[in-house]
């Protein structure tokens, strides 16, 4: 009897930094694809510690970036995106969500606008399918899109000492970069750097896109005096979800609308024509069913991802992301409540093996003292 062929294994692509991460010892595992640092030697909790504190480093390389070009290029990317691009200025960038014809979230990604061309910045997991989903509506318009994300290499240099440490590597002068611009300029002799003050973990920083060929020249760079810690996909997980910031494939995804995870901030209904902007319409005039909340637990409970949720002894779902906060200690969370639920002080309940334990609805963010905030 023949036996059907083993499929072949799938081969992890590495980011430039992958020999860097190896030779500190950092535990490498599968993420989107690639294989990524998750910790280093000095641990998650230590990691976070020092972003919220001084200042980690991250490689977040493995991201996607698009490159739209042509006279139709803000035309086509408002379009395929909920916020409005026609407002933003040179050397500005701001978050957004891309939508299917249901009004539900294929991702959300960050857009920068260029003198001559837009970006787009979208999640490692959903690079192929968000290139295929939006170019199916270019031929309207006088655009075309180009995927530059194997060429890109993307460190995220974040904590509150960030200013200092960058400043004297660069001959951008950073005080003139506002939260959510950008400008272009050479970091530790590597020219036409992307000097992005963005970031995914409450505390001041700068995101820096540039040529992977000269990767080790950067890292290198900026972790030189010691000051800067490099930090794994555990400490940016608990130190976004600390601040609310949602994560696509947990908070949000294909089920979930922006109205819904509390992104309606994105929504620019008034600004024309986009992919689902007829279903968010109805949504709004019907009403809102359930709200994505932030939630803890009086019980030394670690709520994770998945676990059942429980609103007037109803099923309302699952936690959707969830930890115990490094920085406040308590038991943090995200799920869905129905809408006339989903306000501060609302109690419900979470199922931890086979036990049901009680929860608090809580207003976001949990950490309400990052250095973005001041």
């Amino acid at each position: 009897m023949a036996h059907a062929a083993a499929s072949p294994p799938t081969v992890l692509k590495r980011t430039p930094f992958h020999d860097l991460h190896a030779a500190l010892g950092a535990k490498l595992v599968p993420f989107a694809g690639y294989e990524m640092p998750v910790q280093y030697p000095t641990g998650i909790t230590a990691e976070h510690r020092a972003v919220r504190e001084r200042a980690g480093l991250f490689d977040v390389s493995h991201m996607g970036e698009f490159i739209v070009r042509g006279p139709g290029a803000v035309d086509f990317v408002n379009y395929v995106t909920t916020n409005d691009v026609a407002k933003l200025a040179v050397g500005q960038v701001h978050y957004s969500t891309i939508l299917n014809e249901r009004g539900t979230i294929e991702d959300d990604c960050l857009v920068y606008r260029f003198a001559d061309h837009l970006m787009m910045v979208v999640n490692a997991s959903n690079r192929e399918k968000d290139l295929a989903h939006v170019s199916r509506y270019i031929g309207r318009f006088d655009a075309t899109i180009e995927d530059v994300s194997d060429d890109v290499a993307l460190l995220a240099l974040q904590g509150p000492q960030a200013k200092d440490i960058l400043q004297p590597l660069t001959d951008v002068d950073l005080s003139t970069i506002k939260y959510y611009h950008f400008a272009l300029g050479t970091v530790a002799g590597v020219r036409d750097v992307i000097v992005s003050r963005t970031g995914y973990t409450g505390e001041d920083g700068f995101e820096l896109y540039f040529d992977g060929t000269r990767a080790e020249t950067l890292w290198r760079a900026l972790t030189a005096d010691g000051r800067v810690t490099p930090a794994g996909l555990g400490a940016r997980d608990s130190l976004r979800l600390e601040m609310g910031m949602a994560l696509y494939g947990n908070d949000i995804d294909d089920t979930t609308t922006p109205l819904e995870a509390n992104l309606g901030w994105l929504v620019k209904l008034k600004k024309g024509e986009f992919v689902g902007r007829e279903a968010l319409e109805r949504q709004k005039a019907a009403g809102v069913a359930r709200k994505l909340v932030g939630f803890t637990t009086a019980e030394r409970s670690f709520p994770r991802h998945g676990y059942p949720v429980f609103f007037d002894g109803a099923p309302s779902g699952e936690v959707r992301s969830g930890t115990v906060s490094p920085t406040l200690n308590v038991p943090i969370g995200t799920c869905y409540l129905p809408a006339a639920a989903a306000q501060e002080g609302a109690p419900f309940e979470l199922e931890i093996r086979g036990k049901r334990i009680g929860a608090t609805v809580v207003k976001l963010p949990f950490y309400k003292q990052g250095s973005v905030l001041k």
